[in-house]
């Protein structure tokens, strides 16, 4: 009888083990996630150092997680500090011209067709009338209250999920072959030898394409933007610049950074240098998106646009910051799994 239930016993024993471990883990899922992305896509180069170093894991690791930190985690950190001190120089300065009178709404959006004129007089009237005004704050105070303090949750939990994200990588640098051979060796055993090979094989490249169109689109847009605003006079371009890598990562996110620095100049009269700005977002900024994406994004995991979408905003309702990343890597490779299976099948 004993022995009859000893594997049901068993079975019971590592369910439980395996409940436990996630419990004690789930704080860390979104950063151990996004540690095994940035690993499995920077390994080839974690091995070409591996030989520069003569097989000295700890260096070789040490070094790929102080990159990690000088191209990710300092210019996370200096974005967020940066958009806190902005948002509070903004409302100390509309505070300011609020209290002399003198905040007007721009030249510009009465030349606007059809209902320019029509949004120019109203809001002038609400600017010059405290008691409306009043109104409309009490209405937009707690909403925007709730947006900016969702924003800076949402950055400040990015901070440090990235740099728990750092910390995990370099012992995945360190200790991956490891860790590779014996994940080898289980799923060997769980699914046989060649499909283990085909898993892996899969996986492997859909996160490897995946990172490398997300990150490397991202970065390409960031710089063609960056030069765009420097060109343009554009103020606080690092900022902008870091936001446009940002926003590159959701789809139809870019046009927000420059549409906004094409009204900046539009504001301050310089007409031809915001034409300029137009041109160059519509053409070059966004126009990345649809040459470098496809050279860098690897064919079986390429993914539709409205699964970008998804897994952009689930990953980041899920995950938080990091599941910008992690949201749209985790469908391509359950797609990549799915297409594999179904042609196995066929």
């Amino acid at each position: 009888m004993r022995q009859r239930f000893q594997p049901f016993t068993r079975l019971a024993a590592v369910i439980l083990l395996v409940i436990g471990c996630l419990i004690v883990l789930r704080p860390f899922v979104a950063a151990i996630l996004f540690a095994c992305a940035i690993t499995i896509s920077s390994w080839p180069l974690y091995l070409r150092l591996l030989n520069e170093v003569k097989g000295r894991r700890s260096i070789a690791a040490a070094i790929m997680s102080v990159g990690l930190t000088l191209l990710i985690l300092v210019p996370l950190t200096l974005v967020t500090w940066n958009i806190a001190d902005n948002a509070a120089s903004f409302y100390d300065h509309f505070k300011a011209s609020l209290g002399s009178g003198t905040l007007a709404p721009p030249g510009w959006l009465r030349d606007l067709p059809l209902v320019g004129e029509m949004i120019d007089t109203y809001l002038r009237k609400l600017l010059g009338s405290r008691e409306e005004l009043l109104n409309v704050a009490k209405n937009l105070l707690e909403p925007a209250r709730h947006l900016l303090l969702g924003g800076g949750v949402l950055l400040g939990s990015g901070v440090a999920q990235v740099s728990l994200a750092v910390f995990v990588s370099f012992f995945l640098y360190r200790d991956g072959v490891t860790m590779l051979a014996s994940l080898s060796r289980g799923m060997d055993k769980l699914i046989g030898a060649e499909q283990a090979t085909s898993v892996s094989d899969t996986i492997g490249r859909t996160v490897r394409g995946v990172m490398y169109g997300l990150l490397g689109t991202a970065l390409a847009q960031s710089v063609v933007a960056a030069a765009g605003f420097l060109i343009a006079g554009v103020p606080a371009v690092a900022l902008l610049s870091v936001a446009t890598f940002l926003f590159s990562l959701i789809p139809v996110g870019p046009p927000i950074i420059w549409i906004g620095a094409t009204i900046w100049l539009f504001d301050h009269g310089q007409t031809g240098w915001a034409i300029f700005m137009a041109i160059w977002g519509v053409l070059l900024i966004s126009g990345v998106d649809n040459v470098v994406k496809p050279l860098l994004i690897s064919r079986g995991s390429s993914l539709p646009f409205i699964l970008v979408l998804l897994g952009v905003m689930g990953g980041v309702l899920a995950f938080g910051f990091v599941g910008l990343f992690i949201g749209p890597t985790l469908l391509a490779v359950g797609m990549g799994l799915l297409r594999n299976y179904t042609a196995q099948q066929e």
